[in-house]
C-alpha cells in the first residue's frame, strides 16, 4: 500500500503537501477543505485556503487555487483552472480547458463551456444553455 501524501515544491521554493482524496485520488494541499463527498479525479490539484462543498465534480487535470470557493453540486470539466479567491456557485457546470480569472465569480446554475476564459473579477451568469445574462 503506498503513501497517500506527497510534497512538492511551489515556485517560491516552499514545500506543499499535498493528499490523495479518497474520492478520486486528486491531490488537496493542507489547509483546502473538501467535503468527503466531493469527487476529484487523479491528476487535479487543489490548493491551500479552497473549499469543495458537497457532491462537487473536480475532473482529471484540473487545477483549484488558493482560497477559491465551489459550491454544491459543481461540475469542474478537465484541465479547468479556477483561479485564485474565484467563485462558483452551486450547480454550475465549468467546461474543459476553461479559465476562471482570480477573484471571478460564477452564479449558481450558470453554465460555462469548453475552452472558455472569464476575465479577472468579472461576474458571470447564464441560463441552462450557457447564454450570458444580462448584469
Amino acid at each position: 500500500m503506498g503513501k497517500n501524501y506527497i510534497d512538492i515544491e511551489n515556485e517560491r521554493g516552499e514545500m506543499l503537501r499535498y493528499r490523495k482524496h479518497a474520492n478520486g485520488r486528486g491531490l488537496i494541499a493542507n489547509g483546502a477543505k473538501v467535503h468527503p463527498s466531493a469527487i476529484v479525479e487523479a491528476g487535479a490539484y487543489v490548493e491551500p485556503g479552497a473549499q469543495i462543498a458537497a457532491e462537487a465534480y473536480v475532473g482529471r487535470g484540473a487545477w483549484i487555487e488558493t482560497d477559491v470557493v465551489i459550491g454544491p453540486k459543481v461540475k469542474i470539466a478537465p484541465h479547468a483552472h479556477i483561479a485564485a479567491k474565484a467563485h462558483v456557485g452551486a450547480g454550475a457546470q465549468i467546461g474543459v480547458r476553461t479559465m476562471i480569472g482570480t477573484g471571478a465569480s460564477v452564479a449558481g446554475g450558470s453554465l460555462i463551456g469548453d475552452d472558455q476564459t472569464i476575465a479577472e473579477g468579472e461576474r458571470v451568469a447564464t441560463d441552462q444553455r450557457g447564454l450570458r445574462l444580462a448584469a
